[in-house]
């Protein structure tokens, strides 16, 4: 990264005349506290549209490139009266685990008057609630958040209501099975696709016959949600009805989490049909992605293998 002092990016922030240049984004990455402060004491006098930009380029830096880390302005943004950048940095913290983010994320649940956010800031904590269930954050530290996904759960906004569903599918609570039960019951496919989110979270294959049964919804949201958890449940036997749905299926996103998820499960023939597949691709993004799946397969195949060959402790020799 060549050195370009701060005040020269802050002088290019604040000029409206002149669009802001790309090439200075990554350089919000890592802000030292004298840079953070230097813009936070900008900030209150940068257009609105302007600052909305900045944060929509920040955020496809940082999903281009997940070691660039804005944390720091993103945690300060928090507080911003502006909805768009509050969500903005939400989705900047996405790989953030620092535990001051937890208290910070709960007081948005709670108290943010827009369910967007409300939204975006349950969906985070369910990284809290996975590393809690790891054992990697004590559980009197997550309670609070427990209590206050299960009522957001009931809220009366219904995307609120889903992502809190989804989050709460990482916790184990007696409380949990039956809400997800009742959303695959539910008419509505986003409720049906949550409730498939929240199985896929909870790394339970009880869930075997409703994700399984899912594969072959009309619905796209569903069939994506249903193809994605398959994998990540390791669901043996939904190989080969994913192995049939690779001819099938015309949703690129859809056709991508099959794959995806048949590289996660293996098995007798996965290796040959992606590997047709790769020698029929011609999209160079469709390429990468089946070598990619042909990697992750190998990693797949070679944790079976790895298996196979443990021995048990406790047999007798």
């Amino acid at each position: 990264m060549r050195e370009i002092p701060f005040s020269t990016i802050l002088n290019a922030l604040a000029d409206p005349a002149r669009a802001f240049p790309k090439r200075y984004l990554e350089h919000f990455s890592d802000l030292s506290q004298q840079d953070l402060a230097a813009l936070m004491q900008l900030w209150p006098q940068i257009a609105s549209t302007r600052k909305r930009s900045l944060l929509k380029g920040l955020v496809e830096q940082f999903q281009e490139d997940t070691l660039l880390s804005f944390d720091d302005l993103a945690m300060q943004l928090l507080s911003d009266p502006d909805e768009e950048l509050r969500l903005s940095a939400l989705l900047l913290l996405e790989e953030t685990r620092a535990p001051r983010l937890l208290s910070r994320l709960h007081d948005l649940l709670t108290n943010d008057p827009q369910p967007a956010v409300r939204a975006a800031a349950a969906h985070l904590l369910g990284n809290f609630i996975q590393l809690a269930e790891l054992e990697e954050l004590p559980n009197e530290k997550i309670a609070p958040t427990l209590a206050a996904l299960l009522a957001a759960v009931t809220d009366t906004d219904g995307h609120l209501a889903r992502t809190a569903l989804e989050a709460l599918g990482y916790a184990t609570h007696p409380a949990v099975p039956g809400l997800i039960t009742t959303a695959f019951a539910h008419p509505d496919p986003q409720w049906q696709a949550a409730a498939l989110n929240a199985a896929k979270n909870s790394s339970d294959a009880r869930w075997q016959e409703q994700v399984l049964a899912a594969l072959n919804s009309p619905d796209q949201p569903v069939r994506l949600a249903a193809a994605e958890a398959a994998g990540t449940l390791e669901l043996k036997p939904a190989r080969l009805l994913l192995i049939s749905l690779l001819e099938e299926e015309d949703d690129d996103e859809v056709l991508q989490a099959i794959i995806w998820s048949l590289s996660q499960i293996g098995g007798e023939d996965v290796r040959t049909y992606l590997q047709t597949l790769l020698d029929e691709a011609e999209d160079d993004e469709m390429i990468e992605f089946l070598e990619d799946a042909l990697l992750n397969l190998s990693f797949t195949e070679d944790n079976e293998a790895f298996d196979l060959l443990a021995l048990d402790p406790e047999d007798p020799e």
